[in-house]
């Protein structure tokens, strides 16, 4: 590759990455990424319903997880 190229990929590289780095730091100045509300809005409109769904999903895929386990230590065998 001629060094010209290199030098112009070097720039263009860095001039991304200045600007994604404008970039962040300009959401984070703004507030762009701050949900105050995020946390008190999901407590405030779950439902007991939703609760017992999600404890009901845990336990299924907890023991889902332990039957693969089980099923895993059947199928090994030590060699002879």
């Amino acid at each position: 590759m001629s060094e010209h190229i290199i030098i112009v990929m070097i720039g263009i590289s860095t001039l991304l990455g200045a600007t994604g780095l404008a970039a962040l730091l300009w959401g984070v100045r703004t507030g762009q990424f701050d949900d105050e509300s995020k946390f008190i809005d999901a407590a405030r409109f779950d439902s007991e319903e939703e609760l017992r769904d999600a404890a009901m999903m845990e336990e299924k895929k907890k023991a889902r997880l332990k039957k693969k386990a089980e099923e895993k230590k059947k199928k090994y065998m030590p060699a002879d």
